[in-house]
């Protein structure tokens, strides 16, 4: 075993000011730049020191930020930068094998966020303490091997979200195809507000979740974006009899995160679980009469129009925006004929089968990498 101190050289980001932004130079390198590749640049263009820059291959450590979303090790492979703050150029010596260090470092995430300090939501490990963390040190072919063993697995879990992405802007495409631009209505149908079309729109509950309680508790981490279900954090809650139509949610309903920052609010999903479960008040449920599928008016809600629509009726919010139930039902949307609307349920359903393929063969994949991952670095 080594320790990080004796084995690299960590080199800090600069400190910008916001002041210190341009439209144009050098693109600075964020934690948020290292997480999302979509995420936007911020510039610089004046004389800095070299040892701010960042080239193609350089090995980078996130040392800032939420844990579990911001830490971590990125080899860098977007052009020349500049690097922001709470984020190390990492300089290992020769002996070690970069790719190796890198999948070494993320092996020890959990044993660096143990000795982070801060709040709950942002949290940061000195210099001094993360040189303190130890790693295994082996032969460099036999780094290589490991790292190459971790590659490919990598490469797999890689491919298959790239996959599970196209799937999902296939399906978006072809909606666009058949029902046309959402906001225009080039296909010309006929036009309605979401009110038109509901037979019911009600807020979740504002009780507390339970440890154990009767019913699965979601909330608004739950929906996704791109309008999907996600359940991996899930919570309980206990509600009594007399209140539980008013947030419980049944297949077929709609789900609108009515509450969120400016970019997240309005995240809509269908809820196709077997299972009943309540939603929080952050969260509207809306049941639809005959004349839209469920499925139809998500897919319309997560269109980039009407994502841009939602973003504009949320300005003006602070920390928190918010869409309420009435200005939701104010929404205008169109209604396309039912028998298409049908068509493309059925496209979605043998979408969502190779979907279902494709995601079993990422969950061997990530079951393979932590075996891995657990195997060489414990």
């Amino acid at each position: 075993m080594a320790k990080l101190g004796d084995i690299c050289t960590l080199v800090n980001g600069y400190a910008f000011k916001p002041s210190d932004w341009s439209e144009n130079g050098l693109p600075i390198i964020r934690i948020q730049n290292l997480n999302d590749t979509q995420a936007p640049f911020n510039y610089y263009e004046k004389d800095i020191d070299k040892k701010y820059y960042v080239e193609n291959g350089d090995l980078l450590f996130a040392w800032s930020g939420t844990p579990g979303t911001s830490f971590g090790a990125f080899f860098w492979n977007r052009g020349k930068g500049i690097l922001n703050q709470h984020i190390f150029n990492v300089h290992p010596v020769d002996t070690i094998d970069k790719a190796f260090f890198r999948y070494a470092l993320n092996g020890n995430l959990d044993v660096i966020i143990s000795k982070a300090h801060g709040g709950v939501g942002l949290q940061h490990i000195t210099k001094k303490e993360l040189e303190q963390i130890e790693i295994p040190i082996l032969p460099l072919e036999t780094q290589r091997q490991i790292a190459a063993n971790l590659d490919k697995v990598t490469h797999t879990i890689d491919l298959c979200n790239a996959i599970l992405e196209k799937l999902d802007m296939l399906v978006k495409s072809r909606f666009v195809e058949m029902f046309g631009e959402p906001v225009l209505n080039s296909k010309d149908w006929k036009m309605a507000t979401i009110g038109d079309i509901v037979t019911e729109v009600k807020y979740g509950t504002s009780r507390p979740a339970v440890e154990g309680g009767k019913y699965a508790y979601l909330r608004m981490n739950n929906l996704t974006y791109d309008g999907h279900l996600d359940l991996t954090d899930l919570k309980r809650i206990d509600i009594p009899d007399n209140e539980i139509e008013k947030c419980i949610v049944r297949k077929g309903d709609v789900l609108f995160n009515r509450t969120n920052s400016v970019e997240l609010v309005g995240k809509t999903c269908v809820f196709n679980e077997d299972e009943d479960m309540v939603i929080a008040g952050y969260i509207i449920r809306v049941r639809l009469k005959p004349v839209m599928l469920p499925l139809v008016l998500s897919c319309f809600m997560n269109t980039d129009a009407l994502k841009a629509k939602l973003r504009d009726m949320a300005k003006g919010a602070v920390n928190q925006a918010n869409i309420n139930a009435q200005e939701l039902q104010s929404i205008k949307v169109y209604l396309p004929p039912l028998d298409l609307q049908q068509q493309f349920a059925v496209f979605v359903e043998q979408t969502d089968k190779s979907k279902l393929a494709v995601k079993q063969l990422l969950e061997k994949a990530e079951t393979l990498k932590k075996a891995l991952m657990q195997e060489y670095f414990g």
